[in-house]
């Protein structure tokens, strides 16, 4: 997606939401929260980011940890979560992606309508390009 971003520069408007699937991944919902909670303190990317590349061994105490990382509160993120400070974002957030028709991640919408092709690089941009010809005729 970072490719694609600098190939359309500020053309390109991406928007991210919450899709946790927790039947999956049980962390996934924790890990959507620590993200937003980094959110909160402009550090959305980097949470993000990180979240995604340790994926593979995402527990609580990993999301202490990257939360440190970036120079974060640990304690602060642990009482957020705790207290489900953001919940209802995630939650909004998944709600809105079931009646968009989203059931998996990665899914990408290009100007309103869902991108259902391969996710590689090419796929991406030939869509988007395609989708934006279009909307110029």
């Amino acid at each position: 997606m970072k490719r694609v971003q600098k190939h359309f520069g500020k053309r390109l408007r991406f928007v991210f939401r919450n899709f946790p699937l927790g039947q999956m991944h049980p962390y996934a919902e924790d890990a959507a929260e620590t993200a937003e909670f980094a959110a909160a303190h402009g550090k959305f990317w980097e949470m993000h980011d990180a979240i995604y590349e340790n994926q593979d061994r995402l527990d609580d105490a990993l999301l202490l940890e990257l939360a440190e990382s970036l120079k974060l509160s640990a304690p602060a993120l642990k009482k957020s979560l705790e207290n489900g400070e953001y919940t209802p974002k995630v939650k909004a957030d998944f709600a809105g992606g079931v009646r968009s028709g989203v059931n998996g991640t990665p899914t990408f919408f290009i100007n309103g309508q869902r991108h259902d092709g391969p996710f590689e690089y090419e796929e991406l941009v030939a869509g988007i390009e395609r989708l934006r010809t279009l909307s110029k005729e």
